[in-house]
C-alpha cells in the first residue's frame, strides 16, 4: 500500500470514529426536557463541525503508525488517535476566537464562532477537551489501567501550561515580536511540537516500548514538529487564504518573529530539510518497520497546505 493510500485509510477510520463518538444520546439523558435536548444537540453539532471540517489528521496518523511499530493493532490504537484529534480540534476552536487569533476560516470553512457564536465556540472547545480525556480513560482504550493513566498524564503534559497552552500564551504575549531563533524554537516546541511529541509517545505507551525506543521516537517527533512549523512559516508567504484554507500573513502583519523572518526563505527551507533528515535517521533503530514514519517526515517537508 502506498503512503497516500495508507494515509487516506487512517483518515477515513479516524473520521468515522470521531463521528460516532460525538453523537448526543438523548435516550441516555432521561432527565432532560425537549428544550435542553435541543441545546445539547447544538453543542454536539458545533463539536462535530470543529472536528469534521477536514484536515491532514497528522497527529492521529502518527499514533496509529508508532503503535504499529510495536505490534499494537489498528482497532486498539484508534481510540487514542481519536482522543488526540479531539484535543487538537479544541485548541483550534479556541485559537480562532476573536480574543486570540480572530480567524474566520479554518480548513476552508467558517470557524465555529462564526457559524454559532463565541460562547458556543468556547463550550464546544471545552467539550472536546473533556471528551478527549474521557476516551483515554475508557477500558476500550487499553485493558491495563496503568497504561490508560500514563496516556492521560502524557497528554496532560503535552496539552497543558508547559506544553501547547504555554506555547499559545507565549505567542499571544508582548515578547512574541522580540524572540530570537532560540525563543521561536522553544515557542513552537510547545505550541506545535508538544502534541506531535505525544502522538509518537502514545504509540510507544500503548506498545510498552523500551526507554531506548521512546528516546528515538521522541527525537523523531521533536524534529518533525519543528520542521512542520518551519514549513508552515514558508507556506504562509506562498499561499493565498483560499489555498491555505485560513488567513495568511497574519504573523507578518502583527510583527511577530518567525523562522522565515529570522533566517530568510532559503535558510528556512534548508533548516526544515535538515530536521527531516535528522528525524529519519533517528528511526534507524526500527529498521524497515519505520518506513511509513520516514514517509511522514518527507510529507511534512513537501506539503502544500
Amino acid at each position: 500500500m502506498s503512503f497516500e493510500d495508507r494515509l487516506q485509510q487512517h483518515v477515513a477510520a479516524v473520521e468515522k470514529a470521531l463521528e460516532e463518538s460525538l453523537q448526543y444520546d438523548a435516550e441516555a439523558d432521561r432527565m432532560g426536557c425537549r428544550d435542553s435536548r435541543n441545546a445539547l444537540n447544538e453543542l454536539y453539532g458545533s463539536m462535530r463541525h470543529a472536528v469534521l471540517a477536514g484536515g491532514k489528521r497528522l497527529r492521529p496518523f502518527l499514533v496509529l503508525e508508532t503503535a504499529a511499530l510495536f505490534g499494537v493493532g489498528y482497532e486498539q490504537a484508534l481510540p487514542c488517535a481519536t482522543a488526540l484529534e479531539m484535543l487538537h480540534s479544541y485548541s483550534l476552536v479556541h485559537d480562532d476566537l476573536p480574543a486570540m487569533d480572530d480567524s474566520d476560516l479554518r480548513r476552508g470553512k467558517p470557524t465555529v464562532h462564526k457559524v454559532w457564536d463565541d460562547a458556543t465556540a468556547i463550550l464546544a472547545g471545552d467539550g472536546l477537551l473533556t471528551e478527549a480525556f474521557a476516551v483515554l480513560a475508557r477500558e476500550e482504550t487499553h485493558p491495563d489501567p496503568a497504561v490508560r493513566i500514563e496516556l492521560v498524564a502524557a497528554l496532560s503534559r503535552g496539552a497543558g501550561a508547559l506544553g501547547m497552552v504555554g506555547g499559545q500564551m507565549i505567542d499571544l504575549s508582548d515578547i512574541r515580536s522580540e524572540l530570537g531563533l532560540d525563543g521561536i524554537t522553544h515557542l513552537q516546541a510547545l505550541k506545535t511540537g508538544a502534541l506531535i511529541a505525544f502522538s509518537c509517545e502514545a504509540g510507544a505507551i500503548l506498545g510498552r516500548a523500551t526507554a531506548e525506543e521512546r528516546r528515538a521516537l521522541r527525537r523523531y517527533a521533536d524534529c518533525i514538529g519543528l520542521a512542520f512549523q518551519v514549513v508552515d512559516d514558508l507556506l504562509d508567504g506562498d499561499l493565498s487564504p483560499e489555498e491555505a484554507g485560513k488567513p495568511t500573513g497574519v504573523d507578518d502583519h502583527m510583527g511577530k518573529a518567525t523562522f522565515v523572518g529570522l533566517l530568510g526563505r532559503d535558510q528556512a527551507r534548508q533548516k526544515a530539510a535538515d530536521l527531516v533528515e535528522e528525524a529519519k535517521s533517528s528511526l534507524d533503530l526500527f529498521g524497515a518497520k519505520a518506513q511509513t514514519l520516514r514517509d511522514v517526515a518527507d510529507f511534512v517537508l513537501k506539503r502544500r497546505s
